[in-house]
């Protein structure tokens, strides 16, 4: 009898080091759909930073055509900041979740490219876009540059990524297919996105080296958060 519940014991011991070696999901736990945050910092204490506006911009920026121009850019101590929607940007190089079958507005370029020279890939990459350059809103001069970090936040999520693309000189709000799908916005560059809900905190004379490297983005973009919340 003892040998049995020996090795009773030892089948129940092995069996509950399968399932604590086992995925959340596959042991019947729930799991998140993603993290909640990448790195130290959480997206309450990066909000609770920008509760309020120091408007930098010229004028405000509209999150779409059709819409009136509401979103202002910001400024703290070591960063600039908006509000906004997310669209999303399926530019740069072709693959089968970003090209012309996929995008009516696709492009095979971005603005930033690889150490290489070869454009972004929105859909590995997670990056912003920034406005063009304009009346309203000049990034280069407030220390915004091409692999610049950024924080980007939704729903209780920090997903780190780069400047990577500029767009439209009166709208802002958007970023790579990448940055949505790691959010939990829906990536789909035609009919995906959000309304509503982004905060974007760019990281004023940061660059990710090299550029198309997340883990150096997020490694990076930890240290400068938990600078930005000493700092401000």
């Amino acid at each position: 009898m003892r040998s049995q519940t020996l090795t009773l014991t030892a089948a129940t011991g092995a069996a509950l080091l399968a399932t604590a070696l086992l995925p959340a999901n596959a042991s019947g736990l729930a799991r998140d759909a993603g993290p909640a945050r990448e790195g130290s910092v959480s997206a309450a204490d990066l909000l609770a930073k920008v509760t309020s506006c120091s408007q930098i911009s010229n004028g405000k920026y509209k999150t779409d055509d059709e819409t009136s121009a509401t979103i202002p850019v910001c400024g703290k101590n070591g960063a600039v900041f908006w509000k906004a929607d997310m669209d999303i940007d399926c530019d740069g190089q072709r693959t089968s979740k970003c090209s012309e079958d996929t995008d009516p507005w696709y492009q095979d370029d971005t603005a930033f490219h690889q150490s290489d020279g070869k454009p972004l890939r929105a859909d590995s990459l997670p990056y912003v876009v920034v406005p063009s350059s304009s009346s309203i809103w000049n990034y280069g001069s407030a220390g915004i540059k091409g692999g610049g970090v950024v924080a980007v936040i939704y729903q209780n999520k920090v997903e780190y990524a780069v400047v990577g693309d500029t767009g439209p000189t009166k709208i802002i709000g958007e970023a790579s297919y990448a940055t949505a799908k790691a959010l939990g916005i829906d990536p789909d560059p035609e009919n995906g996105g959000t309304d509503s809900g982004v905060t974007y905190i760019l990281f004023k004379n940061s660059q990710a080296s090299p550029i198309e490297s997340h883990s150096a983005a997020v490694t990076l973009g930890d240290q400068l958060a938990q600078t930005f919340l000493r700092n401000n």
